[in-house]
């Protein structure tokens, strides 16, 4: 069966079953919930069927079954929900990287050789350093494009040997280009014909971002089921971005005004979904 869907950016393609298999297993189901969601959703898919549609259907039969494995399947969306204004979405990365021993500052200004640059993230170990922008998108079907790129490319030419630290292995090297949705083809050309670094959800090929956040286990607080959306906003808004700050400082979770009952169920949640046990 030669099935086309349709993608958030309005192209099509050829419906792969195993690369909805390769998710959910992501995401921790258990291979009788795979087969089961798989068999459910070849059931009920059509010609042109909107990728969204899919992964709300499969999403609802994960949630029936076991809810952090459908918070990490979620995951991609959820990195939707540190908006509006990006800021949540720089932290996150500020976050992500400090598991990879970074030591990092978000939202600065550092002076180049011709003009002031205000940088996303800056990021810097015993070994290496760089500075970054978090091209944050609301939508699926918005990419990060060749200008962007070469914008960023211009900011690394202006910027390349000023320290961002007082150690020597603080002058700038490299300005990485970080988006939570897709690079268009042009802009990733670009980049590897300049050399400049890119990390979105499915590039580079291997190690990206959504690689990086499933080995880390760091999961936004976006991916939690348990809590609607205001109580995320009062959580982000007291600088609690991810699940583990909500283990490491549970009293944060008195400015929302759980019932004891909710409270055990949001700290379940995240233990569980940080934990990786399902």
């Amino acid at each position: 069966m030669h099935l086309h869907i349709t993608k958030a950016d309005g192209s099509t393609e050829f419906f792969k079953i195993e690369k909805l298999r390769r998710s959910l297993r992501r995401a921790g189901a258990s291979p009788d919930e795979v087969n089961h969601i798989v068999a459910e959703i070849m059931a009920e898919v059509y010609d042109g069927i909107q990728t969204q549609e899919i992964y709300r259907r499969a999403f609802a039969l994960l949630r029936e079954s076991e809810l952090p494995t459908a918070a990490r399947y979620s995951l991609r969306r959820a990195l939707f929900g540190l908006g509006p204004t990006g800021f949540p979405f720089e932290r996150f990365i500020a976050r992500l990287f400090e598991t990879e021993n970074y030591q990092t500052r978000t939202g600065i200004i550092i002076q180049g050789h011709c003009a002031p640059h205000e940088i996303d993230i800056a990021a810097f170990t015993s070994s290496h350093s760089f500075v970054g922008e978090a091209k944050f998108h609301a939508r699926p079907g918005i990419k990060t494009d060749l200008q962007v790129a070469m914008y960023s490319y211009a900011r690394l030419l202006d910027l390349k040997g000023t320290a961002i630290c007082h150690e020597d292995i603080c002058n700038i090297q490299e300005f990485w280009l970080i988006t939570n949705t897709k690079f268009t083809s042009t802009a990733e050309q670009y980049g590897e014909c300049v050399g400049l670094k890119m990390l979105s959800w499915d590039y580079p090929k291997q190690n990206n971002l959504h690689d990086r956040i499933q080995r880390a286990q760091v999961y936004p607080v976006t991916v939690l089921q348990s809590l609607n959306a205001s109580q995320i906003a009062t959580l982000i808004g007291r600088d609690a971005i991810i699940c583990q700050d909500i283990i490491d400082n549970p009293s944060v979770l008195r400015h929302l005004h759980l019932s004891t009952s909710k409270y055990e169920r949001v700290m379940q949640e995240a233990t569980t979904i940080c934990s990786g046990s399902i």
